[in-house]
């Protein structure tokens, strides 16, 4: 792995944390889901644009159109829904950590209903990641974290997970800005249906929402995707999603720099844990992957 790699790892995994504490900005002045519908609308046509301007057709085969649907839907709308609207009442610290563990739970979903084969070094992580996850969630729940919004954190992490083994392989026939970019405007059209029956569209116009909502759409909603498309292609998938271990750190520092979230010994006790177990789980299906 050259420098050029591990650099673009870096800005990914610092661009994808930092969603969280930005959203909890984004939501002291704009409704949840209202918010995250708005924002998938405008990024999504700007993906749908700029892949167009590179050639990308949306016509697509029907696995992609499978994967639009389904990642859409259970990433977009039903992940991230859930996200915004539990960060209401947690911590983007917490929040961020529950999604860190997102590789661990596909990881685990593939090996107990799917039979694929999981190594010792995974087993392990996967033992070592939950238990990190679980005792940065014990040590909040005890300090007062809301238990509806942990456990909605848990289930939008849970049906990303299912999405991604759902459509595995799905991008190997390109165009995958214009995949991106639909599934966005996807998620933003299921967002609107439930937003319009569930929340007041009532905005507090203020130079931050501008700030935050604009930094949302083009670092963690598009930079991001094309920096991750372009790591994937330069080292492969298996190679790349190394970098999730970087998540739990990142998305706590950032929720203490920005917001001022408090971070205590036994929270980076957890986050140690959990990262050295996703790092054990890419490591593992690393050293299984076809060479």
């Amino acid at each position: 792995m050259d420098f050029k790699a591990i650099a673009l790892g870096l800005a990914f995994a610092l661009m994808w944390s930092s969603a969280f504490a930005t959203a909890r900005i984004i939501l002291l002045d704009a409704p949840p889901l209202w918010a995250l519908a708005i924002r998938f609308a405008i990024s999504g046509a700007l993906a749908v644009g700029i892949a167009r301007a590179m050639g990308q057709s949306w016509q697509l085969p029907r696995a992609q159109g499978r994967a639009v649907v389904i990642l859409g839907l259970c990433q977009n709308a039903v992940y991230l829904g859930l996200f915004f609207v539990a960060m209401q009442k947690i911590e983007a610290s917490l929040a961020s950590i529950i999604a860190s563990s997102m590789p661990l739970i596909v990881a685990g979903l593939g090996w107990v209903f799917r039979g694929e084969r999981v190594a010792a070094l995974g087993i392990a992580g996967l033992v070592a990641g939950f238990a990190g996850v679980a005792l940065i969630m014990g040590s909040r729940l005890q300090g007062g974290a809301d238990l509806t919004s942990v456990v909605l954190c848990v289930v939008g992490a849970t049906a990303l997970a299912v999405a991604t083994l759902s459509v595995r392989g799905a991008s190997a026939g390109g165009n995958l800005l214009m995949v991106v970019g639909l599934q966005m405007l996807v998620g933003s059209a299921a967002l609107v249906v439930v937003a319009a029956m569930i929340e007041p569209l009532v905005f507090t116009p203020t130079l931050r929402l501008a700030l935050t909502f604009t930094y949302q759409i083009l670092v963690p909603g598009l930079a991001a995707t094309l920096i991750w498309f372009h790591l994937i292609g330069r080292i492969g998938a298996v190679k790349a999603s190394a970098f999730h271990f970087l998540n739990p750190f990142f998305g706590v520092l950032i929720a203490a720099l920005l917001l001022g979230e408090t971070i205590t010994a036994l929270d980076m006790i957890g986050v140690a844990i959990a990262a050295a177990g996703i790092l054990a789980v890419q490591l593992a299906k690393l050293r299984s992957a076809p060479a």
